[in-house]
């Protein structure tokens, strides 16, 4: 694999996506799943799967990484004979050294100490080498995966973006009504533990490099609409059921998340125990409004 870092890879009658179907089959969880796993997109996954778009060679070299295959075979430039022959991927060892990555992989790995070190550190105080370090690996392991700065940056964004969906989804999965799922995503977005002020310091950090960077800003814009839409949809029901009064969701969203994030804002520049903004504050504040702004009479 002599070419630069993020170029693209051609492939002859799709056999470099068939050889990417094969490693997900054996693999053996889903392509959404998968996606998650190499730190891409689903969609671009589906879309390069399709042939609509063709694989860089960093995805193809995390798509080796995690599958555990050659990624000369991926590529159709090599390879052992039996998987030349009959199409299969084969084991190999991991090129890695250091602890064992977590569960999903060394691109994984990479990714959630990123997170990790932007969210204590600041996302510029964050040196290639400071995630080496973390990962008991070298630089150019880093680059392996991610050959850029941007790409490494890409990947975090969406790491926490699909996390953040997920628990989401948990927290109105739990509800007992649609008045309890607005209160649960509240409480979600609420930075009171440890892990909930770190998330949220990942955000602050990324909403300030989103209006630096094209690439980052198209993902906060569009994870903002997904969040929006997701309340939105909470009042719109609410409203039908007839415990919210008749407002329009759209709105009443952009407002309560507006509110959400200012006041997230306050609580994290507050050292919790001194005087400030404290996470209780804003819960309270926040279902305040709720019960005076959207909560039938």
């Amino acid at each position: 694999m002599q070419q630069e870092p993020g170029s693209r890879v051609g492939d002859t009658g799709g056999e470099v996506a068939e050889r990417v179907r094969q490693v997900i089959a054996a693999v053996g969880v889903s392509q959404r799943e998968f996606a998650r796993r190499i730190v891409m997109d689903p969609s671009k996954l589906s879309r390069s799967l399709s042939g609509a778009r063709r694989f860089t060679v960093a995805e193809l070299a995390r798509v080796a990484d995690t599958g555990d295959v050659d990624a000369a075979w991926l590529l159709g430039s090599g390879g052992q004979p039996d998987q030349a022959a009959t199409g299969r991927a084969t084991a190999r060892p991991r090129r890695t050294t250091g602890p064992a990555p977590e569960d999903g992989g060394r691109p994984l790995q990479i990714v959630r100490e990123t997170v990790r070190l932007i969210a204590e550190r600041g996302f510029h105080a964050v040196r290639v080498a400071d995630i080496a370090e973390a990962c008991a690996t070298s630089t150019a392991a880093i680059h392996y995966h991610f050959p850029g700065r941007d790409d490494l940056l890409e990947a975090a964004v969406r790491w926490c973006m699909d996390e953040d969906t997920a628990r989401r989804a948990a927290h109105i999965a739990e509800a007992a009504d649609v008045a309890g799922e607005l209160r649960q995503l509240i409480e979600l977005q609420t930075p009171d533990t440890r892990r909930q002020r770190r998330q949220w310091s990942v955000w602050l950090d990324l909403w300030a490099e989103a209006a630096r960077s094209t690439v980052v800003g198209r993902l906060h814009v569009e994870y903002y609409r997904q969040w929006r839409e997701t309340v939105a949809d909470v009042i719109r029901r609410g409203v039908a059921a007839g415990a919210f009064r008749p407002v329009d969701p759209e709105a009443a969203a952009l407002t309560l998340t507006a509110l959400i994030d200012g006041l997230a804002s306050q609580v994290l520049a507050t050292t919790p125990g001194e005087p400030g903004t404290s996470a209780d504050d804003m819960r309270r504040a926040l279902l305040a409004h709720v019960e005076t702004s959207l909560a039938a009479r």
